[in-house]
């Protein structure tokens, strides 16, 4: 019989084997268990023929046709599964840890593997994702106007040591209107979801976790309001750097775009850039004056900005301001200021 783990200790499982998704394609692809192989049991079309079974004709012609699907591919799976295999170990799950998985472990325990398989499936995994949020978590925001170079300094903060989350890396998203460009599609929110446990369950809750001030979109990710909130509720490093510094960083992020794709993303904020400043900033793209465009769109971002800040309480904010987007300036009082010594109990 297969080994029967919880979602806690089937994760601590996949440190050590891989684990084996026997979901369909489609399932996949929307959200799976960060690491997880897919190891499909029946394609799309499959699985949607198998439902239809199941819902028009019952349970046990639903069971006949799946047979007659899976039959001629289950030597080739045994195959696979076995060069898969850490000490002849493999991990399985399904939707609900039901046939799919349990058919999958039969097999795989019948040619002499050895099989632990997650209860509830992956709808048990999305609930404990999903409570992981509520349990209080240590973060630590980094604060700052668009173009402050906050994820630069994340991203270096955690080459020396401290716990970071790129929650901007893991959406594939830098949270403007411009964010998606140049970058790998979004993933769903529920896999944004999945990744951001898979890292936070690596971390120490007795020290800091230092992630980037967002909005709860991300693009179009969609944050958790268990995470959300938290975020909101931790304090904040609000690193007050001027524009005439984060004008030229934006410039050069962004510049080397095609400009048709600049203006799709001007034209996404146009109603709140209002009716002139919408016309000046395509003026000035159609002449190639990104710095102009930049600072008609920063404008409007460094007031939105501050209003969400002011949302906060005072007590909330401490501020350092800096006159430089040099990454390692720019780390070095991060990680000089008391709330990167914080101990959390």
């Amino acid at each position: 019989m297969p080994e029967k783990l919880s979602p806690e200790a089937f994760l601590t499982a996949a440190d050590q084997y891989p684990i084996l998704d026997v979901r369909s394609p489609g399932e996949y692809l929307r959200a799976h268990i960060p690491g997880a192989l897919s190891f499909p049991i029946f394609d799309d079309a499959e699985r949607a023929r198998v439902g239809t079974t199941y819902k028009q004709v019952g349970k046990d012609a639903a069971i006949e046709l799946g047979l007659e699907f899976v039959g001629p591919k289950m030597a080739q799976w045994v195959k696979k599964a076995k060069k898969l295999a850490v000490d002849n170990t493999i991990l399985v799950h399904c939707w609900r840890g039901g046939m799919r998985s349990g058919s999958m472990a039969w097999l795989f325990e019948t040619a002499g593997l050895k099989v632990k398989i997650l209860v509830g499936g992956y709808k048990a995994y999305r609930n404990y994702v999903l409570s992981e949020f509520e349990r209080k978590i240590p973060f630590v925001v980094l604060g700052g106007k668009t173009g402050s170079g906050k994820t630069d300094i994340l991203l270096e903060m955690q080459k020396r040591g401290a716990q970071v989350i790129d929650l901007e890396g893991i959406a594939h998203h830098r949270g403007s209107v411009f964010g998606h460009l140049g970058l790998a599609p979004q993933p769903t929110s529920e896999h944004f979801e999945n990744e951001v446990v898979a890292q936070l369950r690596q971390m120490d809750y007795s020290k800091p976790i230092w992630i980037e001030d967002e909005s709860r979109h991300i693009g179009q990710v969609f944050m958790p309001l268990g995470l959300y909130t938290q975020l909101r509720a931790a304090p904040v490093l609000f690193l007050d750097i001027a524009a005439e510094y984060r004008l030229p960083y934006l410039v050069e992020v962004y510049a080397h775009y095609p400009k048709e794709d600049l203006a799709h993303a001007v034209g996404k904020i146009k109603k709140r850039l209002g009716g002139d400043f919408y016309k000046s900033a395509m003026e000035a793209l159609e002449v190639n004056d990104f710095t102009q465009v930049a600072a008609i769109t920063l404008n409007y971002y460094d007031k939105a900005y501050v209003h969400g800040l002011h949302q906060r309480p005072a007590e909330q904010i401490q501020e350092i301001i800096i006159h430089t987007l040099e990454t390692s300036i720019q780390t070095d009082a991060v990680m000089a200021h008391p709330l990167c010594q914080t101990r959390f109990t």
